[in-house]
């Protein structure tokens, strides 16, 4: 029987505080955050760092949680699929990626420009929390 699937992904910010998108082989050419399924036996934040390790190799640091989304049947993703995404925010402290097979394009953009990107519905959903967070954080809300 089909059960959901685990997954967690993360808006990860560079040294010079630009954030991390990424298109990738799944989600049919529009731009996300580097992430994937969740291990038997795996914290959510170990594997958000494992997927950021094994997809771009960069090392991720001030791992927070951010919120919660469900993908039921997107027509976005690549196959028919029920997601749990578990969103994080978090740090790198350098720019260099090296993508694996999954990577196809990434870019380094303000977070005010991002939402300018084709993005999935859920990495909009996550950057559109970030600008909110940001706007809040400068009592700007």
């Amino acid at each position: 029987m089909d059960r959901p699937v685990v997954a967690v992904g993360a808006l990860v910010w560079g040294p010079d505080g630009r954030v991390l998108l990424a298109r990738t082989t799944k989600w049919r050419g529009l731009w996300g955050v580097p992430g994937g399924k969740v291990d038997w036996g795996e914290t959510l934040s170990d594997a958000v760092r494992r997927e950021f390790r094994e997809e771009t190799g960069l090392t991720l640091s001030d791992v927070r949680y951010a919120q919660t989304q469900e993908a039921v049947l997107s027509g976005e993703f690549h196959k028919p699929a029920h997601l749990l995404l578990v969103d994080f925010f978090a740090r790198t402290d350098t720019h260099e990626i090296t993508p694996n097979e999954e990577i196809e394009e990434w870019a380094w953009v303000p977070l005010a420009e991002a939402a300018g990107y084709p993005l999935n519905t859920v990495t909009h959903t996550l950057v559109e929390l970030a600008l909110h967070s940001e706007a809040g954080s400068r009592g700007e809300a």
